[in-house]
């Protein structure tokens, strides 16, 4: 089982085309423009080396690198980058991708040599894209995903059932894939502070703290374990959404009516091509200076009205009574199951 992922993704595709910009500290995010509300979306390691990371506030990230260069989220280029790569890996003999994202999928191969299979993926995305990518080895999908971080950047790692505590047992829960601050917290408050305590941990103690389905999830993470096939069918999306952080917080009704219903008109035209009516409709709220709210509705009946998405958002909205300056606003239309459902 390997798991690819590109390394600096969208920075690596921007220096593609701006080589002068390799070797400083490059940040890609928003309109480009660090005095405007939006997050970093990657980072090159040079910026990285001074604290910028995915998800810091642009302007936080021009306080931490004040040299790094800025430029803006380019989708369609990326994407067309992403496309590339995973061809590039659906082409290589045997194999079954599973993409998680624009820059990283599961590959199963049948090979009694896993690193030089992994040394020839590599060596096939570079010369069909020009990028870099690194590779993790395991025997399941979360050993083979916690293995490329170690591989970072540019090389291959191993990770195994043999070697898991070796490499993991005295790491912090939260170096699991899927574990983050928030669950990490929980877990330390019942005694599970590090990989090895999660692994050995009481399934039924796991149980009463996270639920009699993912509390055993939670202990298969400890040991590493779960599937080891990647799945390469098509992913079907149960849901469109869109938001908007906006550059002068919304403070009347009729701001947050307005933006509501372009945010509402948009998530329809995303649905209409899936075909599939919303049938729950999700709302995101933050309040300056940062608090985020979020409420959830089921419709009396599919529909892809985007005034009737608009108002239940707006009710929503209105029920949580909360007079704050509005920071940012998101619509998301929950679709009708496929025939055949997921």
């Amino acid at each position: 089982m390997l798991h690819v992922d590109m390394d600096q993704f969208l920075v690596a595709v921007e220096l593609l085309r701006r080589p002068e910009l390799v070797g400083l500290p490059v940040v890609v995010g928003g309109r480009g423009d660090p005095t405007e509300r939006a997050v970093v979306s990657t980072a090159s390691y040079e910026a990285r080396a001074h604290g910028v990371r995915s998800g810091l506030a642009l302007r936080l990230a021009k306080r931490r690198s004040p040299d790094a260069v800025f430029l803006p989220v380019d989708f369609p280029v990326y994407e067309a980058a992403s496309a590339r790569v995973m061809e590039t890996l659906r082409s290589h003999p045997g194999a079954v991708v599973e993409v998680l994202g624009w820059d990283e999928a599961f590959v199963g191969v049948e090979t009694d040599d896993p690193v030089a299979t992994a040394l020839e993926i590599q060596a096939a995305v570079l010369e069909a894209t020009r990028l870099h990518c690194s590779v993790g080895i395991g025997d399941t999908l979360v050993r083979a995903k916690i293995a490329t971080e170690f591989g970072k950047p540019q090389g291959r790692f191993v990770l195994t059932r043999e070697t898991w505590m070796d490499v993991m047992g005295d790491r912090p829960t939260t170096a699991l894939w899927g574990v983050g601050p928030r669950i990490g917290g929980r877990l330390e408050a019942i005694g599970i502070r590090t990989v090895a305590d999660l692994a050995s941990a009481d399934e039924a103690a796991l149980v009463a703290a996270f639920g009699p389905t993912n509390g055993p999830h939670l202990g298969r993470l400890g040991r590493g374990g779960g599937r080891s096939r990647p799945d390469d069918t098509p992913w079907v999306a149960r849901a469109h959404g869109r938001e908007t952080t906006y550059q002068s917080d919304l403070t009347t009704p009729d701001d947050v009516r307005a933006a509501l219903r372009e945010l509402a008109a948009r998530v329809v035209d995303d649905v209409r091509k899936e075909e599939r009516a919303v049938m729950r409709v999700h709302l995101k709220v933050r309040f300056a200076p940062f608090f985020t709210f979020t409420k959830v509705r089921k419709l009396a009946e599919p529909t892809y009205d985007a005034d009737v998405i608009a108002r239940t958002a707006l009710e929503l909205f209105v029920a949580l009574d909360d007079d704050r300056p509005v920071r940012l606003l998101g619509v998301r239309g929950e679709m009708v199951p496929p025939e055949g459902g997921y």
